[in-house]
């Protein structure tokens, strides 16, 4: 048995849908409660919904009881704040896990490669059961940021870059795709992160907004590209050197305790 998963993720892991109109909502997000949590760069998160209600951010499984991404707990400080946001988060239909909004800073494309990375949606999700997927909802107008998408994290060939100005919607099986976030602005973007359980309620939200799962990327300079992809690549051989060093002294170490 498998998990329950939609074909409209089969061909390249991502939907884009219909653009949210963004401009005709308050910005609830500058009056939220955000706790620091670092992913992929410079970041901090405002939970509408944890594992259990709290204001953090951690994985559910990390909890007691542990538990998969899904079942969220709303938390009524933030939800209090953002009425609009929580109501588009629940108006899928489908389980709601974690739910967050997202504040980054600016970085280079060098970082966001750098950043690429996978998520652990489905730790503990029974088989048999909605696959876990994430959708991500633009705030601001970040018309020359993208979300970056990788089937092969070292591998540009496979780059998929998504434009996002406000009120951009793509949903990503990002357990499937290595993804980050390319934010050049200079002021923080900010993004509505939601995981939702794969099932007729996400198949039927997204089948209603003229999904498209391909598109053409915006043009990046093919040097800058190299350049970025070479960064990345040297910064992640350099921590996985001093990691590996780290490994390495504390098993002498444990050696010169275990013959003592």
């Amino acid at each position: 048995m498998t998990h329950t998963k939609l074909p409209v993720f089969d061909e390249s892991g991502y939907v884009i849908v219909d653009s949210y109109n963004q401009n005709a909502d308050p910005r609830e997000w500058e009056n939220l409660v955000f706790v620091d949590w670092k992913s992929s760069g410079d970041t901090r998160f405002a939970p509408l919904a944890s594992a259990y209600g709290d204001m953090e951010c951690d994985g559910f499984w990390n909890h007691t009881p542990p538990k998969t991404d899904k079942d969220g707990v709303w938390v009524q400080e933030n939800i209090d704040i953002a009425p609009i946001l929580t109501a588009r988060a629940q108006e899928v239909g489908a389980n709601v896990g974690r739910c967050r909004v997202i504040e980054l800073q600016p970085n280079t494309y060098a970082d966001a490669v750098y950043n690429l990375h996978r998520d652990d949606n489905n730790r503990l999700n029974p088989e048999g059961t909605g696959w876990i997927v994430r959708s991500f909802c633009n705030l601001t107008a970040d018309s020359d940021s993208v979300m970056i998408l990788r089937e092969d994290r070292d591998d540009p060939a496979t780059e998929v870059r998504v434009p996002l100005p406000a009120g951009a919607q793509v949903v990503i099986d990002t357990q499937r795709l290595y993804h980050a976030v390319w934010h050049q602005g200079v002021v923080p973007r900010y993004c509505l992160i939601t995981s939702y359980e794969s099932g007729p309620a996400l198949d039927s939200w997204i089948s209603a907004r003229n999904p498209v799962t391909g598109i053409d990327s915006p043009h990046l300079d093919p040097e800058l590209m190299s350049a970025g992809n070479e960064s990345a690549m040297s910064k992640r051989a350099s921590r996985e050197a001093a990691s590996a060093s780290m490994d390495s002294g504390m098993d002498s170490r444990m050696e010169v305790l275990s013959e003592a």
